[in-house]
């Protein structure tokens, strides 16, 4: 189909695409790698008067490694971190989970910021974001603020950002060294949306978890941090019985609901097949 009528405007700083945003009055939408967005104005799922385009915003495709950790700008492209070699030590559950992101193609053109905003609860970087704890940078008419990701995603393709917001970058904390990790995900076709997805990492002290962070996606109507499951693991030595335990408790936790895809039970039986798999891989070598 084609693409319903809209002006272009092609701003050349954050400020003057927050400009436009205000003056549309929720008319605008903005067009990061259109990866997600031109397909929903194609089906006239959206129909916005104006786009916003944000690709000539200098600064906004820039990956920053700080001691405090990463900042990556809402205009990185997938590629841009998959051929990352600093980004892959200083994040690796994020580069992980940034293979199994859709196609080559599409890697080529999507961003993370486009990600971020168009919220789909079984995409990677929303789940990324909630699992390691992120804050996201957004420049808006009333200034720049900071979302902590749990804040930032409310439902199914749903976020906090004002109309008048734009994602300006994603600060992921500082990666400790020796830390356990593990990326895990199950799609009916590789590249497809994942049916679900599990995203863990931990720290040691003399073999027993600390600072557990499990994440899941595709269960629900957003991505999900499981503290039922951090419980479960944080204080005791990894085990195959302690596995077992996560694994199930994470099952239980999750909420997810029937589709033409796949039933709510089916998506739960992954979420603890999903949730082991990557317990073990991550207890036995730290990564897949």
């Amino acid at each position: 189909m084609k693409l319903p009528a809209f002006d272009y405007r092609s701003p050349e700083t954050i400020d003057d695409a927050v400009h436009i945003l205000r003056e549309e009055a929720g008319a605008a939408k903005v067009i990061a790698g259109g990866q997600s967005l031109i397909p929903l104005l194609a089906f006239r799922l959206a129909a916005p008067s104006v786009l916003v385009d944000l690709a000539a915003i200098p600064d906004l495709n820039r990956i920053d490694i700080r001691e405090d950790g990463v900042r990556i700008g809402a205009m990185v492209r997938w590629c841009d971190i998959e051929s990352h070699e600093a980004l892959a030590a200083a994040q690796p559950l994020l580069t992980a989970a940034v293979a199994h992101v859709a196609h080559y193609q599409i890697r080529n053109r999507g961003t993370i910021g486009g990600s971020l905003a168009h919220a789909d609860p079984a995409a990677e970087m929303p789940g990324i974001a909630i699992t390691c704890g992120a804050e996201l940078s957004v420049v808006g008419a009333g200034g720049r603020r900071c979302i902590p990701a749990r804040e930032f995603f409310v439902g199914p393709l749903m976020t906090s950002l004002e109309s008048d917001e734009v994602i300006e970058a994603v600060h992921l904390p500082a990666w400790r060294t020796g830390r356990k990790w593990a990326f895990e995900e199950f799609a009916q076709r590789r590249g497809d949306f994942a049916l679900a997805g599990a995203a863990l990492f931990y720290d040691e002290t003399d073999g027993v978890v600390r600072d557990a962070h499990v994440g899941v996606i595709g269960a629900g109507d957003v991505p999900r941090r499981l503290a039922e499951v951090e419980a479960v693991l944080n204080g005791r030595r990894i085990d195959t019985g302690l596995i077992a335990q996560a694994a199930r408790t994470a099952a239980a936790a999750v909420e997810p609901a029937d589709d033409i895809h796949a039933s709510a039970a089916y998506r739960r039986a992954l979420v603890e097949t999903l949730v082991e798999r990557a317990l073990l891989h991550a207890s036995q070598a730290g990564h897949p």
